[in-house]
């Protein structure tokens, strides 16, 4: 018989395919940021742009490395050029002095970045869309 028993293989794809949507939710990760709520729709971020998180200590990351404040100004035009991203969002915690989020921003902008967006979570009882 020439026929090749692909029955073995499905079988293997089936177990990694429950493997990876079992393990897909708890994938998730980030900085923990209580966000201000607004009242805009919730608007498409790409995936692969760059997010600069503050915590409500004031401790600042860049996706999930934290780094101080100070040091965004030389590593983040070597972070964007690897990435290539020329974009970057901003998630800090609504408790936070306006002062140390401006202070973040004037980093990325002496840092060369000129498109710069600021992540709310959209109230509760809006519907979500692109905007």
């Amino acid at each position: 018989m020439g026929d090749i028993n692909v029955t073995p293989f499905v079988d293997v794809m089936l177990v990694l395919l429950i493997i990876f949507m079992v393990t897909a939710p708890m994938m998730t990760h980030g900085v923990k940021v209580d966000t201000p709520v607004t009242t805009h729709g919730q608007m498409d971020v790409d995936a692969k742009s760059l997010m600069i998180s503050i915590d409500a200590s004031g401790q600042v990351f860049i996706n999930d490395a934290q780094l101080k404040a100070s040091e965004i100004r030389e590593k983040l035009p070597i972070i964007l050029d690897v990435k290539q991203v020329k974009e970057v969002y901003i998630k800090a915690d609504k408790s936070l002095p306006y002062g140390v989020v401006m202070h973040v921003m004037a980093q990325i902008r002496d840092a060369g970045i000129e498109k710069i967006g600021m992540v709310t979570e959209p109230a509760s009882g809006q519907q979500e869309g692109g905007r």
